[in-house]
């Protein structure tokens, strides 16, 4: 609660901050309170070897974002010299405010940044601890392709109506226990049609000279296509070794007999005025030297949206996960939620503050594979639903973006 107050006040004080000293604050908010059928402390459904869950009324956790950028100088051809830092608390259901385990309250951007440079063709520079190229597909938070680290990087640089970025990083993100360099290279801005871009991107992650490890790269090449008031989003992706994190920092130990590809489809419309969605279909495909460390994972799913009225809305969302090992594990999922939407009718509009109800059934290859790795999580038999392979979860949520 004391967190919640420190918010408030925080911007109450900056609030006349962002006209009168050149101040931007920007922010993320959910917050909500969750149980299961049986009335325990809701906890959230997720397949093991699936990279991501669909999120609809299936967030077990507070999550706060706040974000600060100040101009400190802007020179004479008029670059703008920055910082920017943005402050994250998350806490899981049920969990005491002790910030243990996965519980943080920490700083997950700081940096300084120099925009526009002329001498660069407007490209831009920074180093720090930061956001970049996050790509996501947001029914499943899932931030397929991703950049951000510590480091340092040139961002922007036009050359032949091309736009050329390097990324140099330490760190993937501020929970990562060992530091690992990273090289990230991005092209982009390739016409290919009417409203049709490409961009490409490499990841290569040196050997860090440790016994049994080993360099890597990724390869990322995504195509973005707008008709109308449809966006689509396709990316195919391909890794050996640590490269294996698909953009990310993935294990050292890997080597180049050990391989990765995945193929990322999604898209978001709004259709009318009053119906609106995002889909997905995703399939990745790991190859490991120990055979027996292969698997598949298929996952698809949709958020339909309509609204009733300008400020109400009915959502659902379904989502489907399968693992493929020597058996196959499935997780189905389904949300229904009245919403409040106060800003609009739109996709996007937030705040949102919804009531949901949640059910999900999974097989017996997934609970026999909770058990093994994850005897705590809610797919076990030792969960919160036992030895059954359903259940379902009730609760209210508000999302908020600003």
């Amino acid at each position: 609660m004391e967190l919640y107050k420190s918010i408030a006040l925080l911007s109450v004080l900056l609030f006349p901050l962002t006209s009168v000293n050149a101040f931007e604050f920007s922010g993320y908010l959910r917050s909500g309170i969750g149980y299961s059928e049986n009335g325990d402390t809701q906890t959230c459904f997720g397949l093991d070897g699936a990279k991501s869950k669909y999120r609809l009324g299936n967030e077990c956790e507070q999550y706060v974002e706040l974000t600060g950028a100040q101009d400190l100088y802007t020179f004479k051809d008029n670059s703008t010299l920055a910082i920017k830092g943005t402050l994250a608390y998350y806490q899981d259901f049920g969990n005491e405010d002790d910030f243990s385990g996965e519980n943080y309250a920490k700083w997950a951007e700081a940096y300084v940044m120099w925009n526009n440079i002329s001498h660069l063709n407007g490209a831009n520079v920074w180093a720090g601890r930061r956001f970049y190229n996050r790509n996501d597909i947001h029914i499943s938070d899932f931030y397929y392709w991703n950049q951000s680290g510590t480091g340092f990087g040139i961002d922007n640089f036009k050359y032949n109506d091309l736009a050329y970025s390097y990324v140099f990083s330490r760190k993937d993100d501020f929970l990562q226990e060992k530091p690992i360099n990273r090289h990230d290279f991005t092209v982009g801005g390739f016409n290919t049609n009417k409203d049709g871009t490409l961009a490409v991107g490499i990841s290569y992650i040196p050997n860090i000279n440790e016994l049994d490890t080993h360099s890597g790269t990724s390869f990322t090449v995504q195509h973005k296509q707008k008709w109308g008031s449809v966006n689509n989003t396709f990316a195919v992706q391909y890794g050996y070794g640590p490269g294996t994190g698909l953009s990310y920092t993935g294990d050292t130990t890997l080597s180049s007999e050990d391989k990765s590809w995945r193929i990322v489809e999604f898209f978001d419309a709004q259709l009318t005025d009053r119906f609106s969605t995002q889909a997905e279909l995703i399939y990745q495909n790991d190859k490991r030297e120990i055979s027996e460390n292969d698997q598949e994972w298929f996952s698809a799913g949709i958020r339909p949206v309509y609204a009733f009225t300008d400020q109400f809305k009915l959502v659902g969302e379904f989502g489907f996960d399968s693992v493929k090992r020597d058996d196959t594990s499935t997780l189905t999922k389904f949300t229904v939620a009245p919403t409040w939407s106060p800003k609009g009718k739109g996709f996007w509009d937030r705040p949102e503050v919804r009531l949901y109800y949640t059910y999900a059934t999974w097989n017996k290859a997934a609970q026999k594979r909770a058990d093994l790795v994850n005897p705590d999580s809610t797919l076990s038999s030792t969960g919160n639903f036992g030895t059954s392979r359903n259940g379902s979860n009730f609760g209210m949520q508000v999302e908020y973006w600003w």
